[in-house]
């Protein structure tokens, strides 16, 4: 267990917002979790993963525990199937190679998506047609309160689009400890239709994909749209793409012949929130050292010194534009804290 006080959260979260937190304790176990937990309560902490999902507006004037819980195990396997469990503080990206390097399919569309394992089914992150909850078994939790280990399973999540039970009923109630996933072994179920991917695999000459070609082409579509955290702070896709009725898809389409769609049910259909903001005149727009990427609209950037602030204010004038543009509402997809 590391203890700090008054440390700034800049390498703590992927926007690069300098907030400080009054107090700072990196868990690197169950036993260390239950142990803080003991002596505090509930509206005292602060949880924090890979800072990956979040814009922080202010200082955080509590005791922030980091969740380090590290460790991957292979549970249980059959001829077709195997069970994966990976520690909450495991970093995504890493943690999708790994199953990679052992011959596992699933979650290969999920690559590089920053974060860690265990904020992943609060979101329910997705990318490329493929969702957490298509591989989810279950995942292990303790409650802040009562410190009752209890795991939920698929049924238990209720995961709709970048969406479950821990950003709603049960949102603040449980610490994430570890997940698990049921992946393929062998006779993979590949995922090649969404977006570009089939146009990078026939440029890269594979007509016969493997895992790990639809990992590598999720990587270089990813890189060549989205800016690397490291080097310039964001979190990823800012907005959820919307989800609406066919009446008023067809009135935006009137207008806007070309909009890209998709549909997913008779009356419902995603539009790409990317466009939207760039049809609207937003990408590459800045305020200061607040922004919108050049290449992809979808995701505001952090220039140097913005403030969790700045970027919400520009977020909230993009989210104005584009209902008086489109009539359609954008929900972040990030948490605004």
């Amino acid at each position: 267990m590391q203890f700090s006080e008054n440390l700034s959260l800049k390498p703590y979260n992927t926007f690069g917002i300098d907030v400080k937190a009054r107090k700072f304790l990196s868990i690197y176990s169950l036993d260390e979790l239950k142990k803080v937990l003991r002596k505090v309560y509930k509206s005292e902490i602060f949880i924090l993963g890979g800072g990956s999902n979040m814009l922080l507006t202010r200082d955080i004037d509590k005791i922030v525990l980091h969740i380090a819980l590290s460790g991957k195990t292979i549970i249980s396997k059959t001829k077709n199937e195997v069970v994966v469990e990976a520690g909450a503080g495991e970093n995504w990206h890493q943690f999708v190679l790994w199953t990679l390097e052992q011959g596992f399919g699933g979650l290969e569309n999920l690559s590089l998506i920053p974060g860690n394992v265990g904020t992943a089914p609060i979101q329910n992150i997705g990318a490329y047609g493929v969702e957490l909850k298509d591989s989810f078994v279950s995942c292990k939790t303790v409650h802040i309160q009562t410190l009752e280990e209890q795991t939920f399973y698929l049924k238990d999540c209720d995961f709709g689009y970048r969406n479950s039970v821990f950003k709603n009923e049960l949102k603040g109630d449980y610490i994430i400890t570890s997940v698990q996933f049921r992946l393929s072994s062998q006779n993979h179920h590949l995922n090649t239709d969404y977006g570009v991917i089939p146009q990078w695999l026939e440029k890269n000459k594979i007509s016969e994909p493997g895992i790990k070609d639809i990992s590598n082409a999720v990587i270089a579509i990813r890189q060549s749209k989205l800016p690397d955290p490291r080097l310039l702070g964001n979190s990823g896709s800012f907005f959820k793409n919307p989800i609406v009725d066919k009446k008023t898809f067809k009135s935006i389409q009137e207008e806007y012949p070309e909009i890209p769609f998709y549909a997913l049910a008779e009356n419902a259909i995603k539009i790409p929130a990317g466009w939207l903001i760039e049809t609207a005149g937003f990408k590459g727009y800045r305020e200061g050292d607040a922004g919108v990427h050049k290449n992809q609209a979808l995701v505001l950037v952090n220039y140097d010194k913005a403030t969790g602030e700045e970027v919400l204010n520009l977020a909230t004038k993009i989210q104005q534009k584009i209902k008086e543009t489109f009539t359609i509402s954008l929900e972040p997809e990030v948490n605004i804290i």
